[in-house]
């Protein structure tokens, strides 16, 4: 926690997070004292107080990205993935490059992904790491939060990986070798031990999360999980209902659909929450909402991979929480949180006005074009983010409240002639210049610059990657 205290003053607007008349807030100026927010509103300057001036600026909560696969970030645009449907794509591009990382390698993906979320204003991340197999050579989780810590950023594990496979093991790489179930809780065990903090301002946190509701484990395996989650104290996560493929694999595997089988394990309530839910029955939704189970929306890998568009709007009138998360920059090749919103704010409008009968009436077609406001698209980005992680002091501009929050300067010629510039970094998309941007007070982006990182080098590193992971991945398919 920092002791820093700063003065933000004259911002041109200031986006809450929050609902309804309370989502646009008639403040200009924001302190923030011992990495809180201490007054919003007409302020003075008080002595020994840095001073901000947000002049043409719109400010909102931090970002909080509740579903990524920082491993990804360097298979952006691969070729023989780039126009497959889900299950293809796994298996021709994340798996097939999965056995290509080494410490290195994933090291600068995670840094590069990191990156990029904090040059969109995002402060917190989820990260559904599954690259895990015997007798790995590095730990992942280490260079995670490592990455994540000398960014200034919150960073919430969820440990993904497999007990089951649908292959046969002996004739598997071992980077595609499922683990055994004592070794994946005893590694739990020691993750929460290291780096777990329970409470709602925490910048460290472990989430139970193996990487398939369906396939990764036996049923006895998946409740035994959420049984042990809840005893640690620990959040849930996974993947589901993506795709059709799941409604046909519940129904074939355990005759039932797939959100009926995670509730018969006591994988739902408001401790859980599943990536991406676009195929999904009206009776699942029920139960999803009674509930209160959490979504991350990842709408542009969703588009990529031709799954369809999350009902939003359905899932959070049946009592859901929302949030938004990137996915894996293998199925998204702008992995930030800047264009996941804009594509947010578009998609639920596109998909209402797909479903709605159109009626002609005056001269207009009704369509969709009501279905998300952008206030609905930053609260869900923001405080919707933050409760499914448990953080309950993150994702609003309140008093109180964590210093999380995100300058936005709007010079660009993209947002000249906005009659309202709140809306502009999503709304208009593209990359907004961040004047400046805190995480629980402290600026970790100042004048659009992150301090101590050389992008030149970053930039010449992901190119030795990429050639690094297709030379290795060559070798590899030759090998099999």
């Amino acid at each position: 926690m920092m002791n820093n205290s700063y003065l933000i003053k004259n911002a041109h607007a200031i986006l809450t997070g929050l609902s309804g008349t309370a989502a646009r807030s008639s403040a200009t100026d924001i302190r923030i004292q011992n990495g809180k927010i201490s007054e919003v509103g007409q302020l003075t300057e008080l002595e020994n107080e840095q001073v901000v001036n947000a002049k043409d600026c719109v400010i909102y909560p931090a970002w909080v990205n509740t579903h990524h696969h920082l491993f990804q970030s360097l298979l952006k645009g691969e070729p023989q993935g780039l126009n497959q449907n889900l299950s293809a794509w796994l298996a021709t591009t994340p798996y097939r490059f999965r056995g290509a990382f080494d410490e290195t390698t994933f090291r600068i993906a995670v840094r590069i992904g990191l990156i990029e979320l904090l040059r969109s204003g995002c402060a917190t991340v989820a990260d559904h790491h599954y690259l895990y197999w015997p007798k790995m050579s590095f730990d992942g989780a280490a260079i995670l939060f490592d990455e994540a810590e000398k960014l200034g950023m919150r960073f919430v594990l969820c440990r993904g990986g497999a007990t089951l496979t649908r292959g046969l093991e002996s004739d598997l790489p071992q980077a595609l070798r499922p683990e055994k179930f004592d070794d994946y809780m005893a590694d739990i065990e020691r993750l929460v031990h290291l780096y777990h903090q329970s409470e709602g301002n925490s910048f460290r946190k472990i989430v139970m999360a193996p990487t398939s509701t369906l396939h990764s484990m036996t049923p006895e395996q998946f409740r035994e999980r959420a049984k042990i989650a809840r005893r640690l104290g620990i959040g849930m996560h996974s993947h589901l209902s993506e795709t059709v493929d799941y409604l046909d694999a519940a129904k074939a595997k355990f005759n039932m659909t797939p959100v009926q089988y995670c509730a018969e394990n006591d994988w739902v309530g408001n401790d859980v929450w599943f990536a991406h839910l676009v195929k999904l029955l009206p009776d699942e939704i029920q139960i999803l909402g009674q509930t209160k189970t959490g979504v991350a929306h990842c709408p542009q890998s969703n588009a990529r991979l031709g799954s369809g568009i999350a009902d939003l709007v359905s899932l959070e009138k049946a009592g859901m929480t929302i949030s938004i998360g990137v996915d894996g920059a293998a199925s998204n090749e702008a992995a930030d949180m800047l264009s996941e919103t804009h594509a947010a704010w578009l998609l639920q409008r596109a998909r209402k006005g797909m479903l709605a009968k159109p009626q002609y009436e005056g001269g207009m077609f009704e369509g969709g074009a009501d279905a998300a406001s952008i206030e609905d698209i930053i609260r869900w980005g923001t405080v919707g983010g933050a409760k499914v992680l448990g953080l309950d002091q993150v994702g609003t501009i309140e008093i109180g409240q964590q210093a999380d929050l995100v300058l936005y300067r709007l010079d660009d010629p993209r947002y000249l002639g906005l009659q309202d510039m709140a809306i502009g970094p999503i709304a208009s998309g593209g990359r907004a210049y961040i004047k400046a941007m805190f995480v629980a007070g402290k600026m970790v982006v100042e004048n659009d610059q992150i301090p101590d990182v050389d992008m030149m080098e970053l930039a010449s590193q992901a190119k030795q990657s990429v050639k690094l992971l297709q030379q290795r991945s060559m070798q590899m398919a030759k090998i099999a």
